[in-house]
């Protein structure tokens, strides 16, 4: 690991998920890996968007460094979000990896279109969950290197 002081910052990871089973295993995976990071959890689409943008209640919220999202989420769907996030300058930047149960063509291909990182479909086995999660820890925080959306 390096010493830099970027390095010695957590990664701020902000996980858009309404599922609780799928957080606290998340979270549990996260918190064991190599890399420091912070999780911040919401549950619903608009709370992710009023979390990004900080308001309200998220005003004081960081702004992460990487965005784990779900489709299918009450109130506004990550459909919506990614459409927003992506059309937003201010956040556009932030990787974005879409983590949901749907295999339809055309999510992937407007996934995409709209300017998502990458595109994985949750499996429903435990085991292959956490290897899902471990294989994002290592390649988007151990390989890539994220753009710094913080003010010094």
């Amino acid at each position: 690991m390096s010493d830099s002081p970027d390095r010695l910052k957590p990664i701020h990871i902000l996980l858009v998920e309404d599922n609780p089973g799928d957080v606290r295993l998340t979270r549990e995976v996260l918190k064991e890996g190599k890399i420091y990071n912070t999780l911040s959890v919401v549950t619903d689409g608009e709370e992710a968007i009023s979390f990004l943008k900080k308001q309200e209640k998220f005003a004081n919220a960081t702004v992460p460094d990487l965005i784990l999202l779900d489709l299918n989420l009450p109130k506004k769907d990550g459909r919506e979000v990614l459409f927003e996030i992506k059309s937003d300058p201010d956040l556009m930047t932030i990787p974005v990896i879409v983590l949901t149960t749907s295999a339809a063509e055309q999510d992937i291909l407007n996934m995409y279109a709209h300017h998502a990182n990458c595109y994985i479909m949750k499996p429903v086995d435990f085991n292959q969950f956490t290897n899902i999660i471990r294989s994002i820890e290592n390649f988007w925080l151990m390989v890539v290197k994220l753009p710094n959306h913080r003010k010094s």
